[in-house]
């Protein structure tokens, strides 16, 4: 079992933020001590961004909030732990984000039948970007690499395993280009 001092060095000195961090997560209940904190944390946060109690950030170095940007509750954002640049998630100034999203930057291979799925490790990282003011909603789930264009929209619920175009809607699991936000697009 581990000790009670152990714990608390863990949460003081990890990379990372969240429920599961109890003796560094509290700072996010008081909106002066929250501010500083993530600051210390996160590679950047913008002037007017809050990072909501109950979210979790994994790899806070690698991973980048901007201005008037709210992450709220129970959203997952999973940068990679290893060096380098690549697997880094940015989010630019002005995006609005539903509870529950989940941002990945790696995912597990798959691609040996000899070896079990469990052993074959993670494919190689690749960075997220939320380009400015997109609005990803409720329950979305953003993938390795993708790109979410400028002033788009994801709906609810969205798998994102591909870029959005800037001022378009996508949706759906995986999600597709429903509409151009000044047009509409026709489907089969």
């Amino acid at each position: 079992m581990i000790s009670l001092t152990k714990k608390i060095f863990f949460d003081v000195s990890s990379d990372r933020i969240g429920p599961d961090c109890p003796f560094t997560h509290w700072n996010l209940f008081f909106k002066k001590r929250a501010l500083s904190f993530c600051k210390s944390k996160f590679r950047y946060f913008g002037e007017g961004a809050e990072f909501r109690p109950g979210s979790y950030a994994i790899s806070c170095s690698k991973i980048s909030i901007g201005n008037r940007v709210v992450v709220r509750p129970q959203t997952m954002l999973f940068a990679d732990p290893r060096d380098g640049d690549e697997g880094s998630i940015i989010i630019e100034d002005n995006v609005m984000l539903g509870s529950n999203i989940h941002i990945y930057t790696a995912n597990h291979r798959f691609d040996s039948n000899s070896i079990d799925l469990i052993d074959q490790g993670h494919q190689s990282p690749k960075t997220v970007l939320l380009k400015k003011g997109c609005w990803i909603g409720a329950g979305s789930i953003i993938l390795p690499g993708v790109i979410i264009g400028e002033n788009s929209v994801v709906g609810a619920g969205s798998v994102v395993n591909k870029d959005v175009p800037a001022r378009s809607l996508f949706a759906g699991n995986p999600a597709k280009l429903i509409k151009f936000l000044d047009k509409k697009v026709s489907t089969p």
